[in-house]
């Protein structure tokens, strides 16, 4: 117990630390590039920060947990707006651009419903029981695809960015990969040893699944939107967040369900799918409304954040 949780503090002192400098090298990339910063938000750091998901997905697969796959991805999505946007919001109000509403939001909304649809099997057909087939992890890579040509087309129409203090090429490189180094590597001990706390205290696979090890997966997520947010990088704390979930969906599933076979029964409940859509419906009102997640708007997040958490440690 006592080695587990000396493990879960360096665990938590590597990701801050490499968030900070993933930060400072992702900015240095886009800069150099001339590439705007959500694109580095949307894919070198939410690629990045979205690694531990995948790689306890596809643990978790090869030892038969489909339950942990699930409820990794769910309770992650989850997180990544009501905790992350929330906590960032208090930080300072989130400036979300024009094309963040009118694109990457929506295209989070849309997979993040054809992951709830494909996983209601039993709402269509009350003969059978709730899965995610092989096809299905299929169908959210060909979505995934989708979102890619996106990113590659936003590629070619690059913004001119403001080059005062700009990090040069190669240490802006080798910070993003020692940042994401560290982060990955802080997580899993963060998740491990806070696995291991909660199996001596008896806490049940589902709860662990939805908090524990969703959170633990999450922290880079969260401590990367954090920082951004305090170095006035908004682009790149609301990129982080939106590319993790659509990333969470399309990859952390589809590809090892795609490769090693679909999940069978499933028992997970609506509330969770029900949270995961109201999250992601939300973050794309408040930013449509004025193009902006406010204090207020970040409180909501917070206090939904804590009845969910809540009901299902609780329930």
């Amino acid at each position: 117990m006592i080695i587990n949780s000396i493990l879960l503090i360096v665990g938590f002192i590597l990701l801050i630390k490499g968030a900070d400098i993933m930060v400072d090298g992702a900015s240095g990339i886009a800069e150099n590039f001339r590439v705007p910063k959500m694109l580095i938000g949307l894919t070198i750091v939410a690629f990045g920060t979205s690694a531990p998901e995948l790689a306890v997905s596809i643990k978790s697969m090869l030892v038969g947990s489909g339950d942990i796959v699930l409820g990794n991805v769910i309770g992650s999505n989850i997180l990544n707006i009501l905790l992350i946007i929330g906590c960032s919001s208090m930080i300072h109000s989130l400036t979300v651009k024009n094309n963040t509403v009118k694109k990457e939001l929506p295209i989070t909304m849309l997979i993040t419903t054809l992951f709830a649809v494909l996983l209601s099997d039993s709402l269509f057909d009350k003969g059978i029981t709730n899965s995610f087939s092989r096809a299905d992890g299929i169908v959210v890579l060909l979505f995934f695809s989708v979102f890619v040509y996106y990113l590659i087309s936003m590629s070619r129409n690059r913004a001119e960015e403001d080059k005062s203090e700009i990090l040069s090429l190669p240490k802006s490189f080798i910070f993003t990969i020692l940042g994401i180094v560290g982060i990955v590597y802080g997580s899993n001990l963060v998740v491990d040893s806070a696995t291991k706390i909660a199996t001596i205290l008896g806490v049940s696979e589902r709860i662990i699944a939805l908090t524990i090890i969703a959170l633990g997966t999450s922290l880079p997520e969260l401590v990367t939107s954090l920082t951004a947010t305090k170095k006035g990088e908004y682009d790149i704390a609301i990129g982080n967040v939106v590319g993790s979930n659509i990333f969470n969906i399309g990859v952390v599933i589809g590809i090892p369900v795609a490769i090693f076979g679909g999940i069978g029964t499933i028992t997970f409940q609506y509330i969770d799918l029900i949270v995961m859509l109201v999250a992601a419906i939300l973050l794309f009102l408040f930013s449509f409304n004025d193009y902006k997640v406010t204090k207020k708007e970040g409180l909501l997040f917070l206090f939904l954040f804590i009845v969910y958490y809540g009901y299902i440690i609780i329930g």
